[in-house]
């Protein structure tokens, strides 16, 4: 993840991005009660709306120069609460084991103490990288897919074999972007160190 950012386009809250960001941190607790109640149908609906708002808000940032402050904030939040919510519900429901979920919230600790030494360094929280968005693309591929699998019949085990590929890519590049992150901290601590 690149820790420092060359530039920033603008500061503008009300932008289209930023707009597309705010309404997918407003479904995160509506995403929430529908797993937990159950209604599998609405929550797929609410998690694929997600998906698509998170690939639309970089790539209309990107194209319409409305990259800001606040979307660099809000796009990686909305989706680690995204990820948390699916986890906690997912766990909740036993669809998803309790070890897996366990090795998520491990990689998410890790990056918010990184994220605190960064700040004692004076750097600023980390922008997502490619391994990163890649790891989140394939964990909101297999959340959805393993809740289509608590059923039966060939459609739920056909998303159980999928849902499980993507769940195995998605934690081992998510541990992976997270390990790469440590090492870059590490690199930066040591530089202002040895710039004292």
């Amino acid at each position: 993840m690149e820790v420092q950012e060359t530039r920033v386009q603008t500061d503008r809250i009300f932008t289209i991005p930023n707009i597309l960001s705010m309404a997918r941190l407003a479904g995160v607790p509506l995403f929430l009660w529908l797993i937990l109640a159950e209604y599998d149908g609405w929550a797929l609906l609410v998690l694929m709306l997600s998906g698509v708002s998170d690939y639309l808000d970089g790539k209309l940032a990107r194209r319409w120069n409305q990259i800001s402050s606040l979307g660099r904030l809000l796009d990686p939040a909305a989706d680690r609460l995204y990820i948390l919510t699916t986890l906690f519900g997912l766990t909740w429901r036993e669809i998803l084991p309790l070890w897996l979920t366990l090795a998520l919230l491990a990689r998410e600790v890790m990056l918010a103490v990184m994220v605190l030494i960064l700040r004692r360094h004076g750097y600023p929280p980390p922008q997502v990288n490619f391994l990163g968005k890649a790891a989140t693309f394939n964990l909101m591929y297999a959340f959805p897919l393993l809740l289509l699998s608590d059923g039966t019949g060939w459609l739920a085990w056909l998303a159980s074999v999928f849902g499980w590929a993507f769940a195995g890519w998605g934690t081992t590049l998510y541990w992976w972007a997270g390990i790469l992150y440590v090492v870059q901290v590490r690199r930066l601590v040591k530089a202002d160190a040895v710039a004292d």
